[in-house]
Parts: C-alpha cells; sequence; structure tokens
C-alpha cells in the first residue's frame, strides 16, 4: 500500500487541521498516513525547517504552500506509477516494495553508520596511526616476529625510508640525509658510514639498541594520517557543522604544498637531471606541516561532503522506519528478516 508522509513542525499554523484533512484525504484514497515531527530530528529540522508543512506521496514532495489540486494531482501520479509499475511486473519495484516494509540488518546498520560514521574512522584512522608506534616498542622488547609484521604490513602503504621516518629508543628521533642540512644532528649518512644511498637498505634498516628503532611510516605519513583523524574527532565535537571546504582551497592548501615538496625531492635520488634542476631534501618540519595541511584540508573537504550524504540516509531511514511502525500499529504484519 502506497504512503503518505506528512512532516511538521509544532509552530505551523493549524498543524492538527492540516493532520486531519491529511488523514481523510489517505482514508478516501486508500493511503497509509504517517505523520513525522521535524522538530524531534536535527535532520529533518535542517531539511524541512520553514518549508512545512511537507507531504511526501510516493516519489512527490510537496512543499507549502501548496494547493487541493496539487495534493491531487501528486496522489494520482502516485498511484498511477504504482499500477504501471505492478502490471508491468518489473521485479526491481517488487523487491523496493519489499524491502520498504521490511527492516533488515543493512538498514540497522546503514543507520548506525550514518550516525557514528566520523567517530568509526577516526578512531579506526588512530588505531592504524598507532599500530607503526608499537612496532619499535615490540621490537626493543624482543618481540621482533610481531614487529616484523607491522613492518611488512605497512611497506604496501609506505615508503619506509629510514631518513625520512622516526625513531625511537635511540640517541635521536630522526636521522636526516646531509642534504637536509639540519645543524647538530647525526646524519643518515654517518649512520650507514655511505654517501651513497641505497633506496632497498633504507626501507629495509629498522634501527638497533643504539640508534633506536623505526616507526613503521614514515614522517609525512604520521602528519596525514594523525591529523585527518584528530580533525574527524573536532568534526564530532562541533555537531558536524563545519561547512565543506571549497575545493580550489582544497587544492590550494592541501595538495599543492605536499606536492610541491614531495616532488621537489625527487631528482636527490636519482641522477640524468639538467644542472638547473634544483637538488634537496625535505626536513621533518617541512614533511610534517605539508602533511598537516594535506590530512586537515582532506578532512575539511571529505566530511562535511559525507555528511551530506549520511544526512539523507537518515532521513530516508526515519521515514522508512515511521511507515512501519505506523503498519505496525495497524496490526499489519511487517517481515523482520533478522527473526527469519
Amino acid at each position: 500500500m502506497l504512503s503518505l508522509t506528512y512532516f511538521f513542525s509544532k509552530n505551523d499554523f493549524e498543524k492538527d487541521n492540516t493532520a486531519i484533512h491529511l488523514q481523510n484525504h489517505c482514508q478516501n484514497n486508500d493511503l497509509i498516513f504517517v505523520d513525522i515531527c521535524i522538530d524531534d530530528s536535527k535532520e529533518l529540522n535542517d531539511k524541512y525547517y520553514g518549508k512545512t508543512p511537507t507531504v511526501c506521496v510516493g516519489p512527490y514532495v510537496l512543499h507549502a504552500p501548496y494547493t487541493e489540486t496539487d495534493l491531487n494531482v501528486a496522489t494520482q501520479s502516485a498511484l498511477s506509477r504504482q499500477q504501471r509499475l505492478e502490471v508491468s511486473g518489473d521485479e526491481n519495484y517488487k523487491k523496493r516494495v519489499k524491502n520498504g516494509v521490511s527492516i533488515n540488518n543493512l538498514d540497522r546498520f546503514s543507520y548506525f553508520f550514518s550516525r557514528y560514521y566520523v567517530i568509526i574512522l577516526s578512531v579506526l584512522l588512530s588505531i592504524f596511526i598507532a599500530l607503526p608506534f608499537l612496532a619499535p616498542v615490540l621490537e626493543k622488547t624482543g618481540h621482533s616476529a610481531s614487529a616484523n609484521i607491522i613492518y611488512k604490513v605497512y611497506r604496501v602503504v609506505c615508503h619506509q625510508l629510514a631518513f625520512r621516518s622516526f625513531f625511537i629508543f635511540g640517541e635521536q628521533p630522526i636521522y636526516p640525509r646531509e642534504l637536509a642540512n639540519i645543524d647538530n644532528l647525526i646524519t643518515y649518512e654517518q649512520v650507514t658510514n655511505s654517501d651513497v644511498i641505497d633506496l632497498e637498505y633504507a626501507r629495509d634498516w629498522i634501527g638497533d639498541t643504539y640508534y633506536g628503532y623505526k616507526v613503521a611510516i614514515c614522517e609525512r605519513d604520521v602528519a596525514i594520517y594523525g591529523s585527518l583523524a584528530l580533525f574527524g574527532f573536532l568534526f564530532q565535537l562541533s555537531g558536524k557543522k563545519i561547512k565543506q571546504l571549497p575545493w580550489y582551497l582544497w587544492f590550494i592548501i592541501a595538495l599543492i604544498p605536499i606536492g610541491l615538496d614531495g616532488v621537489s625531492q625527487i631528482p636527490s635520488l636519482s641522477g640524468g637531471w639538467p644542472e638547473w634542476v634544483p637538488v634537496r631534501e625535505s626536513t621533518p618540519f617541512w614533511r610534517l606541516l605539508t602533511g598537516t595541511l594535506f590530512g586537515v584540508g582532506t578532512g575539511w573537504f571529505m566530511y562535511p561532503m559525507m555528511e551530506e550524504s549520511m544526512k539523507e540516509t537518515r532521513i530516508t531511514l526515519h521515514r522508512k522506519f515511521a511507515i512501519i511502525k505506523k503498519i505496525n500499529q495497524s496490526s499489519k504484519p511487517v517481515s523482520d528478516e533478522t527473526n527469519r
């Protein structure tokens, strides 16, 4: 059976009379009447504030002010559409109808995830950034096999070059190349006793008891994932009210700095470049800064965009749950896949 959903606010003028009128309209057209107060939901209030009363009949939506003719046209169009789809025997339509009157595990998960996705993603990122720091701890405490698993797993997502990574439990937290021109630090060349940079060795070397043990991801990745997780928590604490960063500002703030700092290092690790091409090695400061800008900028661009989509998911499921509740109150059976 087709439903008519009436979205209203407690502040609407003559909301009770409107509800009675729509109930009569539903009885005359064999529709299920569902009334939802937008004041009880932040998402509904954001979407329908100033537009109530709003009526949804099938795929058709009427915002105030609408006329009786508008309501009748929308209802008849929805009923005609339903009849056409039923006659056509469309299997996809049958599935949608079945799903529309049943609550399944996917609905429950979708609603849960749409509400808590920021926390879930931020916690997962926090775990992702914590495990690389666990590797040197395991190595220090004699659990080399477990540490090696972490190093191997994270090698898939990071170069793990020793001269661009943090170390703990050693003389210094970093061992930069001489080309980085950082004073008063043991350089990577001094550690290896060689001026030749062997990239494979730099990836494989995890440190020792004197120099400490390498974190399983590089300095820049620590900043990227750490700042992305931190912004997620801040976005959640803000009530998801932070507006989306425009794409061009994301390009300027997040992409250009990390691109320039990263790409400009390539000539220092390869040969055959023209003499006019500058040869440079970035520093931990610039890697952390550009990584943080990328992480924060990406979170600022991504999370508000995701929230718009998740908000629509919550609104859709809120309406679906209300319709099913109404059907249950009418003593009509509603299937629940989890009880099968």
